[in-house]
């Protein structure tokens, strides 16, 4: 008897221990594992994610919010539910410099230095935004207003090139008049922007940041 008990002891406890374990491996599987790639993380949804180590050097004070997303600033947009298709027809976002001054003049220019690959740049820096004489107070706010000098053009990464940078720098203005020749501004590859900055006396930019996001679905991108 008291053997058949010792045997009917040990099966209960292997018993359990068996049920355990599959439920452990159960949780770990419906947790995901980790970070996904894709912009899945656990109890958040679909949501940009860092920038590598690598590129956090143009992280700066300056915010950059895009509808669904939030503030992309410094972070990789996702391509869970079709963000990267989204943005390519996105209007433009709401930038934000929480330190601008009262009273100051300023210049905000976005350009990808990327194109049409970070491999081949050949068509750097493509002008994406300029817009001159804004603000401070409208600087705070993110009413990005004043001289269009570039249009907005949303990100449109080219098919199998990876991640694009998209740079974002805002330069204290102040009396300077900003313009671009109109045969320079009708095409926006190959933008020469040091020679830019220099004719107008513009080299320490205020602040600075940048996205990362990539080719995803069907568009036309730009011609390079």
């Amino acid at each position: 008897m008291p053997m058949k008990m010792c045997a009917v002891a040990l099966f209960l406890s292997i018993l359990a221990a068996a049920v355990w374990l599959g439920l452990s491996m159960t949780t770990s599987e419906s947790s995901g594992g980790g970070a996904n790639p894709g912009g899945e993380e656990e109890g958040k949804g679909c949501v940009p994610t860092l920038l590598p180590k690598a590129d956090v050097r143009l992280c700066g004070n300056l915010d950059v919010f895009y509808m669904e997303l939030g503030n992309v600033s410094c972070k990789i947009i996702p391509k869970c539910d079709l963000y990267r298709q989204k943005i390519t027809t996105w209007p433009q976002p709401i930038v934000k410099f929480p330190a601008a001054m009262d009273g100051a003049q300023y210049l905000m220019v976005m350009v990808d230095p990327d194109a049409p690959s970070r491999k081949d740049p050949r068509m750097r820096y493509w002008r994406h935004w300029v817009v001159s004489n804004i603000t401070g107070a409208d600087l705070k706010a993110g009413n990005i207003r004043g001289n269009v000098i570039t249009d907005y053009q949303p990100p449109t990464p080219p098919p199998t090139t990876g991640l694009h940078r998209y740079q974002f720098f805002v330069y204290l203005q102040g009396d300077r008049a900003i313009s671009i020749p109109a045969k320079e501004n009708r095409n926006r590859g190959a933008w020469r922007l040091q020679t830019f900055l220099q004719n107008h006396r513009l080299q320490n930019y205020e602040t600075c940041t940048q996205f990362m996001t990539e080719h995803d679905g069907e568009f036309t991108p730009p011609d390079y």
